[in-house]
């Protein structure tokens, strides 16, 4: 189930979280973070995009963070960060392949602001991570090399797997789309990259649609039951 946002009226804004994590400005994963938030406004939605070498976001969880060390002391960033979380509907990460897993400024943004507060104990426990519960979690990855390649070597099925599925079980998302584009090098052929950005857009365009689609379902929800409400009560 998709959380609605805190105005879950249809008039309130459906945000987006857009996670970026290269380090390259220019690079074809800027160019894919372009065209999603571009998209995503096209289709009458708000798009907040973090770049996170851009802000100089710091990967780097210190002892303090760590709820095991005692207490939770939040520092500035990951409050910000939270607080941009905390008013979306689903986050977007988009990043490169490096050495078959995401980058360290990727995890790191995991590590920090994913698992604020989080520990070991609450996913035994099932504890419900009221920031990341029931928001959506798409994400588009590039690489150098093919496809096929990395899952000859076994690297896409264990990316998916220890990245895709366990982030969203653990926190409680809805996992959804997962784009790859392989063989993204420099010199990319302009054609390619622009035939690949169409389908950017298009993943863009099918998910503002559902995001919207759920809220009109969410909003006609409330409005049955609050017309409904009174009359069980005197009926009972």
């Amino acid at each position: 189930m998709i959380q609605p946002p805190p105005d879950s009226g249809v008039s309130a804004p459906i945000r987006h979280l857009v996670v970026l994590g290269h380090p390259t400005a220019g690079s074809f994963n800027h160019a894919v973070a372009q065209a999603y938030c571009e998209t995503v406004r096209q289709c009458g939605q708000q798009a907040e995009l973090r770049d996170l070498y851009a802000i100089g976001f710091d990967p780097l969880l210190n002892l303090p963070e760590r709820r095991g060390a005692g207490r939770t002391r939040l520092p500035g960033d990951v409050k910000q960060e939270l607080g941009y979380l905390t008013d979306s509907v689903i986050v977007t990460l988009i990043y490169p392949i490096w050495f078959g897993m995401p980058p360290a400024i990727i995890k790191g943004y995991v590590d920090r602001v994913f698992g604020a507060g989080f520990v070991a104990r609450s996913i035994k426990e099932g504890t419900v991570n009221s920031a990341l519960h029931g928001k959506r979690l798409m994400m588009f990855s590039t690489s150098a090399s093919t496809r096929c390649w990395l899952e000859e070597q076994g690297q896409w099925l264990a990316l998916r797997r220890a990245f895709d599925t366990y982030l969203a079980t653990i926190f409680g998302m809805v996992r959804s789309d997962h784009v790859h584009f392989d063989s993204i090098v420099d010199g990319l052929d302009p054609r390619a990259a622009n035939e690949a950005l169409a389908v950017v857009r298009e993943k863009t365009r099918a998910m503002c649609a559902l995001l919207l689609q759920a809220r009109h379902q969410h909003y006609a929800q409330r409005l049955m039951q609050r017309s409904t409400g009174p009359a069980s009560a005197g009926a009972a």
